[in-house]
């Protein structure tokens, strides 16, 4: 097969043209994955209407206050932040959920377990079982971190649709600190009022162990109080950030400069 100049060179154009466009392309890729993984995703996820602001911490009617070991330092949210050390990931070696106690112990010696607490807490319209002060069978709320209104009825079927959330996951405390408290401490952090919250089920199976950096609430208006919430118990439990997780959390906190940390009792 013969090939003229032209041909060829017209062969070369349409070859560069199309190179070009596949770099082009990936360039557009990259920079959206770029985006999405930083700031984007949790643009994406866009608020929800008239969704709290914050979420209920402690109770005095019938919690009793959780030993933490340090203090959680009083004034804004950010400058406590700067108190934080700043580290990479530890290895994930050991980690189990036993590593923090049996699963909703009565840590605070109230008579009731910590779920059943936090659900009494954070529910309105609270149904307890008949001849228990303690154990809830039913309430409802509007759920901090999606701003949906959610009813809650204890059952095989139905129980899993609220989920009470550690505002600092116990995986990504195991990584930033946790493994150097003691069991009796991290007993605590497990079971302290400060860190958790009563959510959406599915909302908090996303989450996983994910830090500010992987996931913040999709209600925005519940965010500065989210990431203030964090800060508090890293700084009360002598827990780390990560680089990406101080940038991830400042962003937020640029829309609330006044956001103060947070304690529980």
């Amino acid at each position: 097969m013969t090939v003229s100049w032209s041909g060829y060179r017209r062969a070369r154009r349409r070859s560069r043209q199309a190179w070009g466009l596949l770099v082009a392309v990936a360039a557009s890729v990259i920079a959206a994955l770029s985006w999405f993984f930083t700031a984007g995703q949790f643009a994406a996820a866009g608020p929800a209407a008239a969704g709290p602001t914050e979420a209920p911490v402690f109770d005095a009617a019938f919690m009793k206050p959780v030993a933490e070991p340090n203090p959680v330092p009083a004034g804004a949210a950010l400058s406590a932040l700067d108190g934080l050390a700043v580290k990479g990931r530890a290895p994930n070696t050991g980690y189990s959920r036993e590593a923090f106690g049996q699963a909703w112990l009565d840590v605070d010696r109230n008579g009731c377990d910590t779920r059943n607490d936090i659900l009494r807490r954070d529910l309105a319209g609270v149904v307890f079982t008949e001849g228990s002060s303690c154990k809830v069978t039913g309430g409802h709320f509007q759920e901090p971190y999606t701003g949906q209104a959610i009813e809650f009825r204890r059952g095989a079927d139905t129980s899993s649709a609220v989920q009470i959330d550690h505002v600092v996951a116990l995986g990504d405390a195991w990584q930033k600190g946790a493994q150097g408290l003691t069991p009796k401490e991290r007993q605590s952090l497990a079971n302290d009022p400060l860190n958790l919250v009563a959510a959406d089920g599915q909302a908090n199976q996303k989450k996983s162990a994910g830090d500010a950096a992987t996931w913040l609430p999709k209600n925005t208006a519940i965010r500065c109080h989210y990431v203030a919430r964090q800060i508090s118990v890293k700084a009360a439990y002598g827990l780390w950030v990560t680089a990406a997780e101080k940038d991830a959390m400042k962003q937020v906190l640029a829309s609330c400069p006044g956001q103060q940390t947070i304690t529980a009792g």
